[in-house]
């Protein structure tokens, strides 16, 4: 399939292919599929590794892709799965025909608190979490609704910690020169975790990217303001 008229999405840490929904629900000239990392959403009974870096994720990926025959399409990946999108897009090139990159940077160091957290009280790593990727209008009571609506079933014992150690870990800040797909880069611009900065780093070093700022949301954009997202993919993207 030519880029363009699949794209392919994966999800963030603790997170599920849920996340995309609504987006997906907006892109109906498209093909969309929405994949489940191990151990999250339909894979918790197949958590894989104790441990995975962002290198073992995008591997899983692109067996997912080969048992679904997708090659050459546009790869969108929200954190952690920004993350998964820009390594394959160097070593998995004939898979990634594009990039949507949302809520994601070159370099996601994780708070060390948040990671004792995770390991710790993943329950409680999950709830501050949900808080800090709301948009700051009342982000408490966003926060508690999200967790009702896209936690369930939550990821498997142990994943939200493995997660964050390999978003902490990762970094590609000194490869973005070897991605030559195109790129659109949408970001929240309330987006506390990885903040707008994060957003226009990539923009000036990809080499042929377009940056998308989405007003009143955060971290969460897709489930925030998952309209706004699948209009920015759908302006951007060649129908097929």
């Amino acid at each position: 399939m030519s880029g363009g008229e699949t794209i392919v999405f994966v999800h963030g840490s603790g997170d599920s292919s849920r996340i995309w929904r609504h987006v997906i629900s907006y892109l109906s000239e498209f093909n969309c599929v929405a994949l489940d990392l191990p151990g999250h959403g339909t894979r918790i009974e197949s958590p894989g590794p104790q441990r995975m870096s962002v290198a073992d994720y995008a591997q899983d990926v692109s067996q997912q892709l080969e048992q679904r025959d997708l090659s050459g399409i546009c790869l969108a990946g929200h954190s952690l799965g920004g993350a998964i999108a820009l390594y394959m897009a160097v070593h998995f090139p004939s898979q990634v025909a594009s990039l949507a990159l949302i809520g994601t940077g070159a370099r996601l160091r994780v708070a060390p608190q948040l990671l004792e957290m995770a390991s710790g009280d993943p329950e409680k790593a999950t709830g501050k979490l949900a808080e800090m990727g709301i948009s700051l209008e009342d982000s408490s009571k966003a926060a508690e609704e999200y967790q009702r609506e896209e936690r369930a079933p939550l990821a498997g014992p142990g994943t939200l910690y493995r997660d964050l150690a390999a978003c902490d870990a990762f970094d590609m800040m000194a490869d973005l020169d070897r991605i030559q797909q195109p790129a659109i880069i949408i970001t929240g611009e309330q987006d506390r975790m990885t903040p707008p900065k994060y957003a226009l780093y990539l923009r000036d070093h990809l080499a042929n990217s377009t940056l998308a700022m989405i007003p009143n949301s955060g971290h969460f954009v897709p489930y925030e303001q998952p309209e706004a997202v699948a209009a920015a993919l759908a302006s951007w993207l060649p129908r097929g």
